[in-house]
């Protein structure tokens, strides 16, 4: 595949129905997971009651994913089609959790948790073998960039709606999605000859010195995202906390296409790194400035850009990279498990964020931000040596080209 190919179409209509599935799947998950903890905060529960319900919800995320990403790629057309209906549906059935006893709540939780977690490491494996490693970094920042620029309008949208009609708005949404992925997904690819176990996934060492940074990150994020959320609503109130978010989705989703690009010239490892030191910076400005306000849009811009950088590395290319000719699920799941459990984490956080000292928590993540580039120092680039050589050569033709032309 090359970018005159690109230019042409003939790639981009191979990779239409991966980016409707993912880019609808990504967009759905975000709106619906947001309805979900908002529903169920609201309820008339005890704080007991309402973590059993979010365990439930992310206990059945990671066993259906994992059950998943070894069913669905022997008929991952047909599969993806019945998950995207059911998660369509069990969206709808939030409607019911307010006038729900516990019983019955419980139940939806763990369904609803299948109906976001089976097909995603299928849709995002669909993603990886309809691209090419030495463009897959551009096409995950496409498709994250555009995830970005679908929440920001429902999300806004659903400010001016009630409960109810945002739960319809994200489940025709869904359905929407379904209908473009059938008509245009015309073929499935065929699954891969090489198929591996998670042991095998696991025992990859160049996976390991990825998996250790980015399971750093994830914990530090949602961790830290209670006390950020905090103490922004004290500073300005909670209603210019959400529109600060607003901008850090659009933002993030923009990096993302900046960090594709990067990716794709000069390797995954560096992007990764970049994204690693801005995370590490912003929160030792955070650890001795959080009192100031300037130092929060500071901490919005820096995070937008760390995001980004991580939303098309790790979110949609360096798993597939990985995967080289096996079957891609298995090893989306172990790098997207991570980031959707952690965000358990803030959940439990949540409770104490009054009395967590804000200037240690800060130090302490920009501690082991800047630790989790350790394993990356180690780690293999997964673009191909023989790219990252032949863009090197190119720049070096033509810096000669421009010396020979200027002596003349």
């Amino acid at each position: 595949m090359s970018w005159k190919t690109l230019r042409q179409g003939q790639v981009l209509k191979e990779f239409f129905p991966a980016f409707i599935i993912v880019a609808n799947t990504l967009s759905w998950n975000t709106l619906a997971l947001a309805i979900f903890r908002n529903t169920v905060n609201s309820l008339s529960t005890s704080q007991i009651e309402n973590i059993a319900l979010f365990g439930v919800e992310y206990l059945a995320i990671a066993v259906s994913a994992i059950l998943g990403s070894i069913f669905f790629p022997q008929r991952r057309k047909i599969s993806l089609s019945i998950w995207i209906f059911f998660g369509a549906f069990m969206s709808f059935l939030l409607i019911t959790i307010p006038n729900n006893g516990l019983a019955v709540n419980l139940m939806i939780s763990f369904f609803f948790g299948i109906g976001i977690g089976t097909g995603l490491p299928s849709a995002l494996a669909y993603f990886a073998d309809m691209t090419i490693t030495e463009n897959r970094g551009f096409f995950g920042g496409i498709t994250f960039f555009s995830v970005g620029f679908v929440t920001i309008p429902f999300v806004v949208i659903s400010l001016f709606l009630n409960d109810i009609m945002n739960i319809l708005m994200i489940s025709l949404w869904r359905i929407m999605g379904l209908i473009l992925f059938f008509f245009t997904s015309k073929h499935e690819k065929a699954y891969p000859e090489r198929k591996s176990s998670y042991i095998n996934v696991l025992s990859k060492k160049e996976l390991i010195l990825y998996l250790i940074p980015w399971v750093m990150f994830c914990l530090v994020n949602y961790m830290e995202a209670p006390l950020i959320a905090n103490k922004i609503s004290e500073l300005y109130g909670k209603e210019t906390y959400a529109w600060m978010g607003f901008i850090e989705v659009a933002l993030a989703g923009l990096f993302a296409l900046v960090g594709g690009i990067i990716a794709d010239y000069s390797g995954r490892k560096r992007a990764i790194i970049i994204g690693f030191v801005i995370l590490g910076v912003e929160y030792a400005m955070l650890s001795l400035l959080y009192e100031i306000p300037v130092s929060w849009y500071v901490y919005i811009a820096f995070d937008s850009i760390a995001l980004g950088m991580f939303a098309s590395v790790f979110f949609m290319t360096l798993w597939g990279d990985l995967a080289g000719n096996y079957a891609k699920e298995k090893f989306y799941t172990v790098g997207g498990l991570p980031y959707l459990l952690a965000s358990f984490s803030s959940i439990l956080v949540k409770p104490y964020v009054e009395i967590i000292p804000l200037g240690m928590a800060f130090s302490l993540a920009s501690f082991f931000l800047f630790l989790a580039v350790l394993p990356l120092m180690f780690a293999p680039e997964t673009l191909p040596e023989k790219k990252l050589r032949e863009r090197e050569l190119r720049e070096y033709i033509e810096k000669a080209k421009k010396i020979k032309e200027k002596y003349a």
